[in-house]
């Protein structure tokens, strides 16, 4: 299993950004998939999932309105589109399945700043 994530950088507030994931080694299209975000010193957090065919997306509420989850089934890949970024979204980004496949990527560091 391999989730390599990328897309971070460095943004100012009210940038955006679109992180992307490719996944290997599992039936990526059978699995409801998610971002979590890590700040320093504490647990990953549920961003946002999105189940195995493209629907019953939710948001935590910090990024509803403002973040958009999407998946290609056909590249094995998971999106995830941050707008109206803020400084508290400030993070290391992490794709995993739903229910955690028992091990991270690398992640991708968000850092927004002016």
């Amino acid at each position: 299993v391999q989730l390599v994530e990328s897309g971070g950088g460095l943004v100012q507030p009210g940038g955006s950004l679109r992180l992307s994931c490719v996944a290997s080694g599992f039936t990526f299209h059978t699995y409801a998939m998610a971002w979590y975000r890590q700040y320093p010193g504490k647990e990953h957090e549920l961003v946002a999932s999105i189940y195995s065919r493209g629907d019953n997306i939710n948001y935590v509420d910090s990024v509803k309105g403002r973040f958009i989850i999407s998946r290609d089934n056909t590249k094995n890949t998971v999106y995830l589109e941050m707008n109206s970024l803020k400084p508290e979204d400030t993070a290391r980004y992490y794709c995993n399945s739903l229910g955690g496949l028992g091990l991270w990527g690398q992640g991708t560091q968000v850092t927004v700043s002016s």
